[in-house]
C-alpha cells in the first residue's frame, strides 16, 4: 500500500478520493430521501451542476496563477441580466451570437480585473472583493430595480433548459450539460496539450522561474482573467436559459460555489497545478450535496453555504496534509 502512494501522483490520489466522496455522498442520500436514484432528479443535479461548471473552470484557471477570482458570481449576474435585456429586444438573435456575447461581455470585466492585477500589482483578493461589488452596484443601477421575466425571452431560449441531447437507461442527457462539459473538456485538452496553456502551470508554479524563462507573466495573468470573466459569462447565459427570472440578486454566492468546486477538485490553493477532470467532479460533488440539502428536511437550508465554506477548509486542510504525509512516504522511499 505504501508503494502504491509513494508512486501515485498526487493528483491521481485526490481524483481518487475525490470518487469515492462522490460515491459515498450519492449512496447516502439515497438512503435518506426517497427516490434520490430517479431520472428526475438526476436532471435536476446535473442541470443545476452545468451552471456551476464553467465559472468553475474559469476560477481555475485563474487559481492555478496563484490568484483568486471574487468577481466571478457578479460578473454571471450583470451578464444574466444584459442579455436577457438584449434578447428581450432582439428574439431572432442567433443563439450562438447570443452565447459569444455573453462570454465577450464576461471577458471584458474579466480583463479589468486583469489589468489592475497585472499591471497595478495589486493583490487579486483586494482587486476582485472590490469589483464584486463594484460589478453587483452597477447590475443594481443597470436594472433599476426591473425584473427580466421568462415571458420576455425568446421561446428558443425558454425551450433549452428542457431540450434533450440523447438519452441513457432513461436518464435524459440535456443539451446545457453537454455545453458545460464541452467548456470543460476543451480546456482541459488546451491545459494539457497547447502549449501557450500550459504557461498559466508555469506563472503559477514558479512565478520567478517562469519570467527567468522568457514567460510573460503578466500576460498570462491578464489571460487567466479574462478567461475566468468569460467563462462566467458563459454561465450567466445558462442561468439565465435555466431560470429565466433575472433580478439584482443573479449570482450571488456563485463565486464562493466555484472556489469549492476548484478546490475540492483538487487544484491547488497556492498554484501551479490541477486538472479539469477534477474541477468537473469537484462541481458534481458541491452541487449533489447542494441540491440533496434542499431536499433533505433533516438539516436547514440556511446550513447550505456554511457547508460549501467547511468544505474548502476542509479540502485545502487535507491537500495540504497529504502532499507532506505523500513527501515524508517519498523521503523515506529514496533511503
Amino acid at each position: 500500500m505504501t508503494t502504491l502512494l509513494t508512486r501515485a501522483s498526487p493528483q491521481t490520489l485526490r481524483l481518487l478520493a475525490l470518487g469515492l466522496a462522490l460515491l459515498a455522498t450519492v449512496l447516502f442520500f439515497a438512503t435518506q430521501i426517497e427516490g434520490y436514484l430517479s431520472p428526475r432528479m438526476f436532471t435536476r443535479i446535473s442541470t443545476s451542476a452545468a451552471v456551476v461548471l464553467p465559472i468553475a473552470v474559469g476560477q481555475a484557471i485563474v487559481i492555478m496563477t496563484r490568484n483568486i477570482d471574487l468577481s466571478a458570481g457578479s460578473i454571471l449576474g450583470v451578464v444574466a441580466y444584459m442579455t436577457g435585456q438584449l434578447l428581450g429586444t432582439m428574439p431572432d438573435l442567433h443563439p450562438v451570437l447570443a452565447v459569444l456575447f455573453c462570454m465577450a461581455l464576461g471577458g471584458a470585466f474579466g480583463a479589468l480585473n486583469g489589468l489592475i492585477i497585472a499591471w497595478g500589482r495589486v493583490p487579486s483578493i483586494i482587486v476582485t472583493l472590490g469589483t464584486l461589488a463594484l460589478y453587483r452596484s452597477f447590475l443594481v443601477e443597470w436594472s433599476d430595480a426591473k425584473t427580466i421575466t421568462t415571458a420576455s425571452l425568446p421561446q428558443w431560449l425558454v425551450d433549452l433548459p428542457s431540450a434533450t441531447a440523447f438519452s441513457i437507461g432513461g436518464f435524459d442527457i440535456r443539451v446545457t450539460v453537454l455545453l458545460a462539459l464541452a467548456a470543460c473538456l476543451v480546456t482541459g485538452l488546451a491545459l494539457t496539450f497547447f502549449r501557450p496553456a500550459r504557461r498559466f502551470y508555469a506563472v503559477g508554479s514558479n512565478p520567478d522561474a517562469a519570467v527567468m524563462a522568457g514567460i510573460n507573466a503578466k500576460r498570462v495573468v491578464l489571460s487567466a482573467f479574462i478567461l475566468s470573466g468569460a467563462f462566467a459569462g458563459l454561465s450567466g447565459f445558462l442561468f439565465l436559459a435555466k431560470f429565466g427570472n433575472i433580478t439584482v440578486v443573479a449570482g450571488l454566492g456563485f463565486e464562493l460555489k466555484s472556489i469549492a468546486a476548484v478546490v475540492v477538485g483538487g487544484v491547488s490553493i497556492m498554484g501551479g497545478s490541477g486538472s479539469m477532470i477534477g474541477v468537473l467532479m469537484g462541481a458534481l460533488l458541491v452541487d449533489t450535496i447542494d441540491n440533496s440539502l434542499t431536499r433533505w428536511a433533516v438539516v436547514s437550508e440556511f446550513w447550505r453555504d456554511a457547508l460549501l465554506g467547511g468544505l474548502i477548509m476542509a479540502a485545502v486542510t487535507l491537500d495540504t496534509l497529504a502532499n507532506r504525509q505523500l513527501a515524508r512516504l517519498r523521503k523515506g522511499g529514496t533511503q
